[in-house]
């Protein structure tokens, strides 16, 4: 029983060390030359981390999955553009957090936006779709090949 439990826990261990390895950007143009260096997508998600509920399930269901981890790890450079209500942020990082908002005319939260290194968009969900974490990466390779 002891070698079952230790098991469990390293596997769950080592599961959210993996899913914490993920590297999230917010400064767009920064992603944007490593995407350009790598040859990869930039995955924007606008939230608002500490208050909307669909953006916190979101982050719990999905992008701290393995299978995301994974998949973002070879094909995307992530860029959060977070508008928290209790979590602070930099006047700087706010103002650019609006710029961004503003340019992809975003109407709620979340957004998922997919762009090439170009800035060309190349796919958005707007909300949660809580289908599952196979049916969110079938859907950015869907919007990758478009």
């Amino acid at each position: 029983m002891k070698k079952l439990l230790f098991g469990l826990f390293a596997g769950c261990l080592l599961f959210q060390i993996h899913a914490a390895e993920l590297k999230w950007e917010t400064d767009l143009p920064t992603a944007l030359a490593q995407a350009k260096a790598e040859k990869k997508a930039v995955f924007l998600d606008f939230t608002g981390s500490d208050w909307c509920p669909a953006c916190i399930l979101f982050h719990k269901q999905s992008t701290a999955s393995s299978e995301f981890a994974d998949y973002a790890q070879k094909n995307l450079v992530l860029v959060e553009v977070d508008f928290p209500n209790n979590k602070p942020q930099s006047d700087t990082l706010k103002t650019a957090n609006k710029a961004l908002q503003k340019k992809y005319n975003i109407e709620g939260f979340p957004t998922l936006i997919l762009v090439n290194a170009d800035e060309k968009e190349l796919g958005r969900q707007l909300g949660y779709d809580s289908d599952g974490i196979n049916d969110l990466i079938k859907k950015l390779k869907q919007f990758s090949k478009e």
